[in-house]
């Protein structure tokens, strides 16, 4: 041990005689080497002398290893390290390297390169608080030559080829976790169930190397990540709106009065928060902030709690954070260094804008800090072009990829300098189209590259369609259309014509032809000097058919026209009429036909025809029934008889209605009519020759009264039955 100046022993001497002793960060102000008591519940290698124990001055740990580095590589996360250490301990009881902002679960990892070479070491790598804990193979301490010979071995890497940004790591030798941007510590305790006031005052009674403990206080999004979600475990933070309702604030550490939101759920901060969704609620007189079990919403978020919270489940406190560091009078612990590594990553500009045929293009890019902007001709591998935010191409006359990285390969992005050939004057498939009559109509135009614009003029206007082949709109009269070509940028300013002429196409009329019963009929196509396809075959302008149906035939007009029209005739076949009988009542008759159509037409005299079938008043006597084909194609005919049965006579020989006579008999002179008396006696038979009656019987006159007659005809007519009235 070196030698100790007097002024020191003398202070040694005071300590003990008072029985007390200085913090660690006092005790180092004075010698690296000066021995004295400490009260530092969290050493555990001590050395005890009868009733006095002997400070130990914490290690000192320094590190550099600012780096770049390529995803899906190794790095070693320190290029320098060095542990010194009282020379009274030559060891503790575990290490750790721990990824403290920019962590990526699952993608990022801390190992340990070369194990084999270190076999007093072991590792074990937390992933949910991405920290790599370095301890002794053995089970005791583990010796500082032997950490600081691990740590050099300490690789990270990221398994993502995506990967970007800032990576933070902390080299401590305690097992709080070290944020290197507070310099502070956190250390989650577990405590089921413990209460706010509990927590705080067991980690206000806490110290860690000296430092005086106190709820956690958050004040940053790095800070939050760190404590919430690589945290072991959730629980009470230093957070309160106890004092006033709806403002919160932090009441501990050396924040303590420290707004940090004010209201509820939908409240806002003046400083940093991380609520919960709906969070805070106030539901239950809830006064503190507790960070919230995981997988209940945001992971890491917060969430206010009443002084206990809930007996169990999510909302049960499971422990509380402690932060150590930043207390008035400190000084810093140096138990804990830090390296960080960059992810170089290059962002091109927008690509330049294409030139025509052949040009030089300038690229730029920015990139992050402390990178250098390499251009290569290639994404993997190839020729380094240029170094630069800018870079500038020979004249190039084909569309090129160059590519960018700042410094890894995996990280390149290309750039394009794109290069268009003004196309060729287009072509038109047909620099005349033809159409019959009005209707859409397609033409075509192609250039050796680019894209087709149609337009209806022959210089300015805009494009009306973008493609090779255009169908237009309805069209009636003959118009041009023009086609440009473009390919980007570059465009061809000759436009090529297309012209749409419009024929008129033969104009002809369908129409119905009639075809009577057992004749043949002419179909005609209507127009003189055209070409002619029936649908018969035949190509004629008229043909001759014998059989109803519908026929088409399409009439084309000379070239150069070649237009055609289709028509059609319906050829309908009318029958010869056939009466099958003519039933009469009175003086009404109805002609029956064997088939019945509404082509057909009747009549009674032979004279005048009705559409009817049905007659009125046809006189008494022998008549003939007429029907036939309106359009001529041939009729028929067939007699029948009235019958007149007169309702009443007068004998009274004034020559009106003497004699009771059934008008139209003269035609069946085999009929008899036989003549009753309301009480069926017979009075008389009429027949042959005698076909009236006078009202008498024996000659003697009869009563005026009804009488009743029966007149059968013949055993192929019914028998007629009625009555009549004799007046006198």
């Amino acid at each position: 041990m070196k030698s100790i100046n007097f002024l020191k022993i003398i202070i040694i001497f005071f300590v003990l005689s008072f029985n007390k002793s200085y913090s660690i960060g006092k005790i180092r102000s004075l010698n690296s080497n000066l021995i004295t008591l400490s009260n530092d519940t969290l050493k555990s290698n001590k050395k005890k002398n009868s009733n006095l124990s002997l400070a130990i001055i914490p290690p000192a740990i320094k590190a550099t290893g600012d780096q770049l580095y390529c995803p899906q590589s190794t790095i070693n996360v320190v290029t320098s390290i060095l542990i010194t250490h009282d020379p009274l301990e030559t060891g503790t009881e575990a290490g750790y390297v721990q990824i403290s902002s920019g962590y990526s679960s699952g993608l990022d990892q801390l190992t340990l390169s070369n194990p084999a070479s270190h076999p007093s070491i072991t590792t074990s790598w937390d992933v949910t608080a991405g920290k790599l804990k370095i301890a002794s193979a053995t089970g005791g301490n583990v010796l500082y030559t032997d950490l600081e010979a691990a740590i050099k071995d300490v690789v990270f890497s990221n398994s993502s080829v995506t990967a970007f940004g800032t990576k933070t790591f902390s080299i401590t030798i305690g097992n709080a976790n070290y944020l290197p941007s507070t310099q502070h510590y956190y250390l989650f305790i577990p405590s089921i169930g413990i209460s706010w006031t509990a927590a705080k005052a067991a980690a206000e009674a806490s110290d860690y190397y000296g430092l005086k403990g106190y709820l956690a206080t958050i004040l940053s999004a790095e800070e939050a990540k760190l404590i919430g979600e690589q945290a072991s475990g959730t629980g009470w933070i230093g957070g309160s709106d106890a004092e006033t309702e709806g403002i919160w604030k932090w009441v501990t550490g050396p924040e303590a009065g420290t707004i940090f939101w004010n209201g509820t759920a939908n409240g806002s901060t003046p400083n940093f928060a991380f609520w919960n969704n709906g969070e805070p609620n106030n539901q239950g007189n809830e006064d503190y902030a507790h960070i919230t079990q995981p997988g209940v919403g945001t992971k890491g978020s917060w969430n206010d709690l009443s002084n206990t919270g809930d007996t169990s489940g999510n909302y049960q406190p499971k422990g509380y954070v402690v932060e150590y560091g930043g207390m008035p009078g400190e000084l810093t612990l140096e138990i804990a260094a830090s390296t960080k590594i960059t992810i170089p990553f290059a962002t091109p500009a927008t690509n330049p804008d294409p030139v025509c045929n052949s040009g030089s293009f300038t690229f730029n890019a920015t990139a992050t800090t402390g990178s250098t902007i390499n251009w290569y001709d290639a994404a993997v591998g190839g020729n380094l072009l240029a170094t630069g935010s800018s870079y500038t191409t020979p004249t190039l006359t084909t569309t090129t990829t160059y590519y960018v990285d700042a410094g890894c390969e995996s990280n390149r992005k290309s750039v394009v300098a794109t290069v268009n050939i003004t196309p060729s004057t287009p072509v038109a498939a047909s620099s005349t189209v033809y159409n019959c009559g009005s209707g859409n109509v397609t033409i075509e135009a192609n250039s050796n590259i680019g894209t087709i614009n149609w337009f209806t003029s022959s210089t300015g206007g805009t494009s009306i369609y973008t493609g090779n082949n255009f169908t237009t709109p309805v069209i009636s009269n003959n118009i041009t259309y023009y086609a440009q070509a473009s390919n980007g940028t570059c465009i061809n300013t000759d436009r090529t014509p297309v012209n749409i002429v419009i024929y008129t196409p033969p104009a002809v009329t369908d129409e119905t032809v009639i075809l009577c019963q057992y004749q043949k009929v002419n179909l005609d196509a209507g127009i003189a000097g055209m070409m002619y396809k029936w649908s018969t075959g035949e190509t004629a302008q008229i043909i001759t058919v014998s059989a109803s149906g519908t026929y088409t035939v399409d009439v084309t007009s000379p070239a150069p026209e070649n237009c055609t029209s289709r028509k059609t005739i319906t050829v309908d076949e009318h029958l010869i009429p056939v009466i099958a009988r003519v039933t009469v009542n009175g003086t009404k008759a109805i002609i029956h036909l064997t088939k019945e159509a509404d082509y057909y037409e009747y009549s009674v005299d032979g004279l005048q025809f009705q559409d009817s079938n049905i007659f009125y008043d046809v006189p008494a006597g022998l008549r003939t029934a007429f029907v036939q084909e309106k359009n001529g194609c041939g009729g028929n005919t067939l007699n029948f008889v009235v019958l007149v049965f007169p309702e009443f006579f007068t004998p009274n020989n004034d020559s009106f209605n003497d004699v009771w006579e059934v008008a139209g008999m003269e035609n069946y002179p085999q009929a008899e009519i036989t003549i009753f008396d309301r009480y069926g006696k017979l009075i008389t038979q009429l027949k042959g020759s005698q076909m009236t009656w006078d009202g008498t019987f024996n000659k003697t006159p009869l009563p005026a009264s009804d009488y009743w007659y029966a007149l059968k005809i013949d055993n192929t007519h019914p028998v007629f039955k009625g009555h009549f009235s004799l007046k006198r």
